[in-house]
């Protein structure tokens, strides 16, 4: 027995609509039967009386009708009567007084069909035929008693018992089969209750085949992966986060603590500088994990149009540093985006080529690939190639990038990497004759070169 379904459900309504679509088919259908049946019936009938009525109408009119007029079942009634209305001869079934209608067809259409409903009895489908034109002329009826399908309601009952027959028989049909095919859906319903975000690693069942519910698991597995892959990266963020927050904590807090158990061998000032400068380090930790959160939500800050090869230069000439930087940057070259996030960008890699650079520090801009590429190039020890897609994790330093920025907080490429993605962009390291070469790659503006 199958179980049941919610008024609202999906399986509920396609069933009630299966029901409703059926049974208007098959009202419709079983209307147009019953008329069918009852007009073929009653033709029948009538072509029986008028056939009967023809053979006995040119014995009558030369006047050798026998009395009683033989039956010719079923017609059984069979009466000729004369412009008086008076029976002149009947069949033993019909009454010998009493005609079995008062129609008499006219001279222009001498045969004439017609159905008597007595005042008790059933009713008769007769058939008159006129012998003649004259005014005077008899008239022959041959009539059958009207078949118990046309005198009962047998055929309707019939109809209406089919009808719902058939009706209860789609949509249990409905039932079965949308059950059927909503079986995997409940199955990935139970399968996705059970997930929670302490696991991730359970997948709904897939069906066999290639309909939609198919694909529908399969997206929906793709992205449960795509989710506990999410879910790792912020579990490996906040664990990495909290250890590179802790350790200016741990020495901002051991340089108080000293200040307070020995205030005769610290020296206040120093220890206050030294405070100031480990709170801006934290601050600049947090604000760069700020902007990257800002940078993975939506940007609120419209796109404008940006000529990259100015913007560049009017960096490169404002960067301040002991290396020179040499820039090849051609006007003319436009690009759409946030020029407060492109600026962090070049500022970001511009910093980090002077700090490693030996002696010079190379910027040019140039089109490639239906865009515009920004490269960095310093001539200083480079990154090996083991660890060029490391430098853009957060908080990964290499130890060349400690040893000449003790406190930076290894976010600067990833924040880098990720404005350049958000402005449908890429950020890589690729390989230079000396020193790192970071290539910022951006699309042009339609028309802008």
């Amino acid at each position: 027995m199958p179980t049941l379904a919610r008024p609202g459900s999906v399986r509920a309504r396609c069933t009630l609509i299966a029901a409703l679509f059926a049974m208007c088919v098959l009202v419709v259908l079983g209307a147009t039967v019953d008329l069918a049946i009852r007009w073929r019936v009653q033709s029948d009938a009538f072509r029986q009386a008028e056939r009967v009525a023809s053979q006995w109408s040119p014995i009558a009119r030369d006047g050798y009708v026998p009395h009683p007029i033989p039956a010719n079942p079923p017609v059984d009634l069979i009466q000729v009567v004369d412009a008086r209305n008076r029976v002149v001869k009947a069949s033993r079934e019909a009454s010998p007084t009493v005609p079995l209608s008062r129609l008499r067809p006219p001279p222009d259409a001498r045969f004439q069909p017609r159905t008597e409903c007595p005042p008790q009895g059933r009713c008769i489908l007769l058939q008159a035929i006129r012998l003649s034109p004259a005014p005077d002329a008899p008239v022959v009826y041959a009539g059958i008693p009207e078949p118990d399908l046309l005198a009962t309601h047998e055929l309707e009952y019939a109809v209406v018992a089919g009808t719902a027959l058939f009706t209860g028989l789609a949509a249990w049909t409905a039932w079965v089969l949308v059950g059927r095919a909503l079986r995997p859906v409940e199955a990935i319903r139970a399968r996705i209750s059970q997930i929670t975000v302490s696991d991730l690693s359970m997948r709904v069942p897939v069906p066999p085949g290639r309909d939609e519910i198919t694909r529908l698991a399969t997206t929906a597995n793709h992205t449960l992966s795509r989710l506990e892959g999410a879910v790792e990266q912020l579990r490996q963020f906040a664990s990495t986060t909290s250890h590179e927050l802790r350790t200016p904590i741990a020495g901002l807090r051991t340089q108080l603590e000293e200040a307070l158990l020995y205030p005769e061998d610290v020296d206040p000032r120093e220890t206050l500088c030294s405070a100031l400068a480990t709170a801006g380090w934290l601050e600049a930790i947090v604000n760069d994990l700020l902007l990257l959160a800002r940078l993975r939500a939506a940007d609120p800050s419209p796109p404008e149009r940006i000529d990259l090869g100015e913007l560049v230069a009017a960096e490169a000439s404002e960067q301040p540093g002991p290396v020179p930087i040499r820039v090849h940057a051609p006007r003319g070259l436009e690009i759409r985006g946030s020029r407060m996030q492109l600026i962090r960008v070049l500022d970001n890699l511009l910093t980090n080529a002077q700090r490693h650079a030996e002696s010079s520090v190379e910027v040019g801009v140039e089109p490639a690939d239906d865009g515009v590429a920004v490269t960095v190039t310093d001539d200083g020890p480079g990154i090996p190639p083991a660890h060029r897609e490391r430098v853009f994790e957060r908080f990964v330093r290499l130890d060349e990038g400690r040893r000449r920025d003790p406190g930076g907080s290894g976010l600067g490429l990833a924040i880098s990497r990720d404005i350049a993605h958000t402005h449908h962009g890429t950020l890589t390291a690729e390989d230079s004759p000396r020193g790192a070469r970071f290539v910022l790659w951006l699309p042009l503006v339609s028309g802008g070169h």
